[in-house]
């Protein structure tokens, strides 16, 4: 086997340069850094580019049936939590995704029930960036009276244009003091999104 070094590599002619052919293996060694500063074309899968997870830093009240959490929204900075690649943006509870894709998202909401029996819930909307919000997903938990109750919910988003395809989160339930409960140290009421490829 022959070694060939150099710094760079082009075509000869035009702007495509073929490395192999059909049925070898490319092989970058381990300790080695394989950078794409480029678009990554068709045939090859980058693996997760953008992971992000926000949450609700202060208490919050459930008002009617359905409540959207319009406030308190924090990207997650406690030691040992991290994100990966553009962020999502936020604004009075509407979220924006950095970039078109198949998204995961994940809600969780975290309840203390008041002085009466309640189901609780965790919903996921889809916005449309002018008026017209429509539920993705609807999750119901139940809580006694002075109980806690953590509902879960998720679904895979299409995000086709990041000004029209954005996400919104609920609560509710039929007790109107039940507390959501918020921190600005741990993942209490939260949501995550990965993006998992292309639309």
């Amino acid at each position: 086997m022959s070694t060939l070094e150099t710094n760079l590599i082009q075509p000869s002619t035009g702007t495509a340069l073929t490395v192999g052919a059909s049925g070898d293996t490319i092989t970058v060694p381990s300790g080695a850094t394989f950078n794409v500063a480029g678009t990554v074309g068709t045939g090859f899968t980058p693996g997760i580019t953008m992971a992000d997870n926000w949450r609700v830093n202060a208490n919050d009240t459930t008002a009617s049936a359905e409540t959207l959490l319009a406030t308190g929204w924090e990207q997650v900075d406690t030691g040992g939590q991290g994100t990966i690649g553009s962020a999502m943006t936020q604004s009075s509870g509407i979220f924006t995704f950095p970039s078109t894709g198949i998204y995961f998202v994940q809600f969780q909401i975290y309840y203390v029930n008041g002085t009466a029996a309640s189901y609780t819930r965790a919903i996921i909307k889809h916005f449309d960036g002018s008026s017209t919000y429509t539920a993705l997903s609807d999750v119901r938990g139940y809580a006694g009276s002075g109980e806690q109750d953590v509902v879960t919910n998720s679904t895979l988003f299409d995000c086709q244009a990041t000004a029209t395809d954005q996400v919104v989160f609920y609560g509710g339930g039929t007790n109107t003091a039940n507390v959501i409960a918020g921190s600005t140290s741990d993942n209490r009421t939260a949501a995550t999104f990965i993006r998992l490829g292309d639309t």
